[in-house]
């Protein structure tokens, strides 16, 4: 029932529309019109006053239609990392690609092409499926800001798929909870070439820490960086402040916390040691630590239903999916912490984040083929015993 020639241009019309973060209008006014075409009811909410942003989430009904199944949710996010001004989307030897100078917008607006063609399918084919509700977010790549803005008690549905993760023929049960960590170190000004025993430099305080500071694959689970480094005014100043941001990352919620921790005892000690005396005065380094929740662990049951009708629609489409986890980040994540249990389905993406970020036109298929029977399964489809 997919028409890979209709999905091909309903891609290219998205990729087309600029839509960084906290820039989703245009797009979300363009699917608004698509949508309420097809006979669905759509909404926006305020997510906007929260975020900044020029437009909030809009959320999507369809009716059943002979389906006795429970509501069933689909998301993906409308807006894209920079840059993105300008975007010329180019159809090459079955591949979608940017013209170089941006992303192309793959991440999402592959799932978002999926979900609206398997929306016409339904309603030109007449098909049974369940109550849908659709929820395409806004900000989703600057911390999941529109996911956590929703109002989940505005959705009936208490399961669901997102569509985005890289590949294809795979679904993420498990993704990690993660922390954002901001460091600020506070040293001494003075001058570097005419006293510079008289200051303490926040640089070098916070290099000492970072040498001890534990990075990068810390274990099967566990994963930090610090990503961002900013300070100093001069070349002839001793910096008196630095500012460091950086993350931890795991499918552990005790090893996060660790890690979190010995991120932070690492520049305690090395500020604890930064003294000096000046007129007889003892003049001490210091430091900020600041750690805010990034998001939630994502981890659903390997015998969860959901996961056992999406196995059973792949292997109808004679489709091998791979069961496994993400080590990003998703609206996933949020959905499932409100009691929405969602799975990460792979929709095509590649290279994401890129100006050399592509998908293939087989891949848009593939992936919209098994939405499609997903949705239309029978009610009693994976149902426990």
């Amino acid at each position: 029932m997919i028409n890979p020639e209709r999905l091909c241009q309903t891609f290219e019309q998205l990729a087309a529309v600029a839509s960084p973060s906290f820039h989703e209008g245009a797009i979300a006014r363009l699917l608004t019109g698509w949508f309420e075409a097809l006979g669905a009811t759509v909404e926006q909410d305020d997510a906007s006053q929260a975020t900044g942003g020029d437009a909030g989430n809009l959320i999507i009904r369809l009716p059943a239609n002979r389906h006795g199944g429970a509501a069933l949710l689909l998301s993906a996010h409308m807006d894209t990392v920079n840059p993105a001004q300008g975007v010329r989307p180019i159809l090459r030897d079955g591949v979608f690609t940017s013209a170089g100078d941006t992303v192309l917008g793959a991440d999402d607006k592959s799932g978002i092409a999926q979900i609206v063609e398997v929306v016409r399918c339904l309603r030109e084919g007449d098909l049974a499926h369940p109550p849908l509700e659709i929820v395409l977010s806004v900000c989703e790549e600057v911390g999941l800001l529109g996911a956590k803005h929703l109002d989940c008690s505005r959705l009936q549905a208490r399961e669901g798929l997102v569509l985005d993760t890289s590949g294809v023929g795979s679904v993420a049960r498990q993704a990690p909870c993660a922390n954002k960590l901001r460091f600020v170190v506070e040293g001494i000004a003075a001058h570097a070439g005419l006293a510079p025993e008289q200051g303490l430099s926040a640089i070098q305080i916070a290099a000492r820490g970072l040498a001890t500071m534990p990075l990068g694959r810390i274990d099967a689970d566990t994963t930090a960086n610090i990503g961002l480094i900013q300070g100093g005014t001069a070349t002839n100043i001793v910096p008196e402040r630095v500012q460091l941001l950086g993350e931890a990352r795991s499918f552990n919620r005790a090893a996060l916390e660790r890690q979190t921790r010995q991120m932070c005892a690492c520049l305690e000690q090395a500020v604890a040691q930064a003294r000096l005396v000046v007129q007889g005065q003892v003049r001490q380094a210091s430091l900020q630590c600041e750690v805010l929740p990034e998001y939630p662990l994502m981890d659903v049951a390997e015998d969860a239903p959901l996961l056992r009708r999406l196995l059973q629609a792949a292997d109808q489409l004679g489709q091998p999916l791979r069961v496994g986890r993400s080590g990003g980040g998703s609206d996933a994540n949020i959905f499932n912490a409100r009691g929405i249990v969602t799975l990460n389905l792979a929709s095509g993406m590649e290279k994401v984040h890129t100006v050399e970020e592509f998908v293939r036109v087989t891949d848009l298929v593939q992936v919209a083929e098994l939405l499609l029977a997903f949705v239309c399964q029978p009610a009693e489809v994976g149902r426990a015993d």
